[in-house]
């Protein structure tokens, strides 16, 4: 049973990694525009959503 379970996580990973690096693409364009309009409110918003995007992104590839 472990080792289904096991399979079953790094499935999952193996399918949300691609889709967190597209998710981290699209955060990192807002954050250029945010930081050309000086939106600071944004700017940080997107930065916070970057940490944790890069969190998981660091943990699913652990």
């Amino acid at each position: 049973m472990k080792q289904v379970m096991n399979t079953l996580k790094r499935t999952d990973a193996e399918r949300r990694i691609p889709v967190l690096k597209l998710e981290i693409d699209y955060e990192l364009a807002t954050l250029f525009d945010a930081l050309k309009l000086k939106d600071q409110k944004q700017i940080n918003e997107s930065k916070r959503k970057l940490e944790r995007l890069r969190l998981e992104l660091v943990r699913l590839e652990a």
